[in-house]
């Protein structure tokens, strides 16, 4: 049975124990630490294929863009020309499908480069998924670490100094290449499987 005198012991040495952690987590400070998110992705492989077919279609909206401009860039010459042979109604039918066709250009353009467009959408979706493993590596070496606050320095966030041994983004980086070395590992020992239970059948 618990008597008063041990119960305040007990509770004397865990308000003592309480006591000591918070004081050591005061005198410590807070741990700080930041990365570069621009330098880890431009290291990994995966954000660079990424990129390399994002700028492909960019170029190829571009050249659509283009091609539809010199088009109806076409459509005005040739009526300029013809004008003097048309009927005044022939050509304000032929100005409305200019006109048309300019705003299927504004559409296009849009659809491709505006705030909802492929260009924003296709980024996220091909970024996205780097971005969230470099989230989860962060929020791993925080917590190993005793890590109380990581920046991002690419950010909008204003670092005026920050000292290099604070910088986690090398050790970000180590971990995303040996994810993705032991992701390659697990897809080559898979297409092993694949083509030995193949040839067996």
């Amino acid at each position: 049975m618990i008597t008063m005198r041990s119960l305040r012991k007990h509770l004397f040495v865990l308000f003592a124990i309480v006591f000591s952690i918070t004081l050591t987590q005061a005198q410590r400070g807070a741990r700080v630490g930041y990365i570069d998110m621009n330098v880890i992705l431009e290291n990994v492989e995966e954000y660079k294929k990424a990129g390399e077919l994002l700028d492909k279609n960019i170029e190829n909206w571009k050249k659509e863009i283009e091609l539809k401009k010199i088009q109806l860039q076409q459509y005005q010459d040739q009526l300029n020309t013809e004008r003097i042979l048309l009927t005044p109604e022939l050509i304000q039918d032929r100005e409305l499908e200019i006109q048309d066709f300019a705003t299927e250009i504004i559409a296009l353009q849009e659809k491709r480069f505006g705030p909802r467009g492929d260009m924003i959408t296709q980024r996220t979706k091909l970024i996205q998924p780097v971005q969230d493993q470099v989230m989860a590596i962060v929020k791993q070496i925080a917590e190993e670490k005793n890590y109380d606050f990581i920046f991002d320095r690419s950010s909008n966030i204003t670092m005026l100094y920050s000292a290099k041994n604070y910088d986690i983004s090398d050790l970000v980086i180590k971990r995303l290449n040996r994810e993705q070395r032991i992701q390659d590992r697990k897809e080559l020992l898979e297409d092993l499987k694949t083509n030995t239970s193949n040839s067996k059948n």
